[in-house]
């Protein structure tokens, strides 16, 4: 089993491809926290149905801007990466407990098994059948895009703070300190929304936070899928001009597992020259656009809940 790359371990000569410091991602990162205190700011002034679905696509992009610096990025400095990564403006995930659990999904070859991925969208058969009925037909209702995007965030939400619960009351490695962090961290961002800004708490987390995240699962729905060989696990949407910037292009996943260490402004040239072997390598699990997921997938299931070889088997990716 291989462990995942990010640009603090990668081989010095794949280092030296990537510049010391990434503007272009300082930037980003500048311009998302600077967007998110403008339009919390706004709150009160600017008319509340403009003010609302900005702040929830801003928090999407947070996320998106997360995931990019979780793997190494914008510096080679882990410290000042984590400074970047850190602040919680959506409230409901460590970023600390994010990298090491995204981290662990990029062990490639454990990619969608139920338990050694913890991003997985499958269960064991053992589970399956432990479940109650209500249960199941919750499960199954968000393995369709549409369920995925009404009920997602809150069946997810729920699921990982049950999960983080049980791990700090276990004493798992980090965990404690991630969620110490975390709350104190949250701290002056709930100052900011509720107090300087005036948005009710409520709102905040029901019209912005749940929404941005069930922005982002549209990303996650159909990235990855049961297979036996590592690389038809993952897939790739190749035409989103307008959720691909929102999600860094991180719609091409091929490329993203394949090269985790790619910085987002580089994605496009990159997958252009490997676009046939990715393809090639990944048994042609492609889509057009994220319309062309939803054509497919918006109430129907992408697969089954059950995991077809009950444990992903272990191998390398070529």
């Amino acid at each position: 089993m291989s462990a995942p790359q990010t640009v603090l371990d990668s081989p010095p000569s794949e280092v030296a491809a990537i510049p010391a410091i990434e503007w272009p991602t300082v930037l980003l990162i500048l311009a998302g926290y600077g967007g998110w205190l403008t339009l919390t700011h706004a709150y009160g002034t600017w008319p509340t149905w403009l003010v609302v679905p900005a702040v929830a696509v801003l928090l999407t992009f947070h996320s998106s801007l997360q995931h990019e610096i979780l793997h190494g990025h914008p510096t080679r400095s882990a410290a000042v990466n984590r400074l970047f990564g850190i602040p919680p403006l959506s409230l409901w995930i460590p970023y600390d407990r994010f990298r090491a659990l995204h981290l662990a999904h990029h062990i490639n070859d454990r990619l969608t098994d139920p338990i050694d991925d913890p991003e997985t969208n499958y269960v064991t058969p053992d589970a399956w059948q432990r479940r109650s009925r209500f249960s199941r037909w919750i499960f199954q209702l968000q393995l369709t895009l549409a369920g995925r995007m009404l009920i997602g965030s809150w069946w997810r939400m729920g699921w990982f703070l049950a999960s983080e619960a049980r791990a700090f009351a276990r004493n798992d490695p980090g965990v404690r300190a991630a969620w110490i962090t975390h709350v104190t961290l949250c701290v002056p961002v709930v100052y900011w929304v509720t107090a300087v800004c005036g948005i009710p708490p409520w709102l905040y987390i029901v019209a912005m936070v749940i929404p941005g995240n069930a922005i982002l699962l549209v990303r996650s729905f159909a990235e990855h899928r049961a297979r036996a060989s590592v690389n038809e696990r993952t897939a790739t949407v190749e035409g989103s001009w307008l959720l691909g910037p929102l999600f860094l292009f991180n719609n091409l996943h091929s490329l993203h597992h394949a090269e985790p260490l790619l910085p987002w402004y580089r994605y496009h040239s990159r997958y252009r020259l490997t676009r046939d072997r990715l393809l090639a390598g990944n048994g042609g699990l492609v889509y057009s656009t994220y319309f062309d997921v939803a054509r497919r997938f918006l109430f129907r299931m992408h697969d089954q809940p059950q995991h077809p070889l009950g444990r992903a088997p272990s191998q390398r990716a070529a």
